[in-house]
């Protein structure tokens, strides 16, 4: 019923999203475009080669940021884990951003992107490996070292930019924003993230094992070493691929996540799906609120902070007195 509302609800946003726009096309003509009855040719356009492309960028994106950091919360136990934890989308937007700085194309930052988010993964257990541990502390650990390293990294590449061209460039790809979204990116973003969505899902039932600690694990029979594994690289592969179509896109799985488990319980079975669900109907409302501000989008990265941040602490005052009540 919740996954029904939620579709529900995304089908009525990408309606409206249709007609958000300088050009403006009205919920009837956007029907008839939709239904194939003849319309202007200039917003047949303008729906099938901006907004719709648009929509499903935005809806994928947003969709795979918040099943990513519903695993991650659940692989490393801790609810306030996000994205960020293991450096891959802050070594995706280094990677961005070096391309820019390097004065290469569009298609070039998609490449770069996703090689640095997946060479971050390594990077994870090389150091894990360092130690001679991969357990949840030697990853989170090893996670701040390399989004620290890449942060500075990407800092650098900013202060080596040139002021006038490249670094506004480069500030703006780093907000993140889907203006640029078209059929290549969609069908790159698709490949990716839908296989593994699809499979994160599929494991669903082994997340309500991950409470456990390792030890009971282990006696169950569960391999949770490669699980872990597993579960980290589909995560890398959703984050790198969303960072390099569109940028570095901040809360959405964190706070996501965290609305979902209000409503749907901490049963992954449930939580799951519902989960990239809610992601697309969260990133397409923000991208559609950075639309209606001003003519002048505001970058996503900066909306989804100032929408996400009160959300996420009016959630934690609520678990709060939930936690003080029991």
């Amino acid at each position: 019923m919740l996954n029904l509302a939620l579709i529900a609800i995304w089908l009525l946003l990408s309606l409206v999203s249709l007609c958000l726009g300088q050009y403006h096309v009205s919920i009837d003509e956007a029907i008839k475009i939709l239904l194939g009855s003849d319309a202007d040719a200039t917003a047949r356009s303008v729906m099938y080669d901006i907004r719709i492309p648009r929509i499903l960028l935005s809806s994928l994106c947003g969709g795979s940021l918040a099943l990513a950091g519903l695993s991650l919360q659940a692989v490393f136990k801790n609810p306030l884990v996000g994205p960020h934890i293991v450096g891959v989308s802050t070594a995706a937007a280094f990677g961005g951003a070096l391309c820019i700085l390097l004065g290469f194309g569009s298609f070039y930052i998609v490449g770069f992107a996703f090689f640095f988010g997946l060479a971050a993964l390594f990077m994870l257990y090389f150091i894990a490996k360092l130690v001679a541990r991969a357990d949840i502390f030697s990853l989170i650990l090893a996670g701040i070292v390399i989004n620290g390293v890449f942060a500075a990294l990407t800092s650098l590449v900013q202060y080596l930019a040139d002021n006038e061209e490249v670094l506004p460039n480069i500030v703006y790809w780093l907000l993140g924003s889907f203006v640029s979204a078209n059929y290549d990116k969609i069908t790159l973003m698709a490949i990716v993230a839908l296989p593994c969505a699809t499979i994160l899902i599929m494991l669903r039932w082994r997340f309500n094992l991950l409470s456990l600690n390792d030890d009971d694990l282990k006696v169950l029979g569960l391999n949770i070493v490669r699980l872990r594994s597993v579960i980290l690289l589909l995560c890398t592969l959703l984050i790198a691929v969303q960072v390099s179509v569109s940028g570095n896109i901040g809360w959405v799985g964190l706070v996501v996540p965290h609305i979902v488990r209000l409503i749907a319980g901490s049963d992954h079975v449930r939580l799951m799906p519902a989960c990239f669900i809610a992601g697309a109907v969260f990133m397409l409302a923000i991208d559609d609120l950075s639309r209606c501000i001003s003519s002048a989008e505001v970058p996503l990265g900066i909306l989804s902070a100032l929408v996400g941040s009160p959300i996420f602490a009016f959630l934690l005052k609520r678990s709060s007195k939930n936690a003080k009540s029991n």
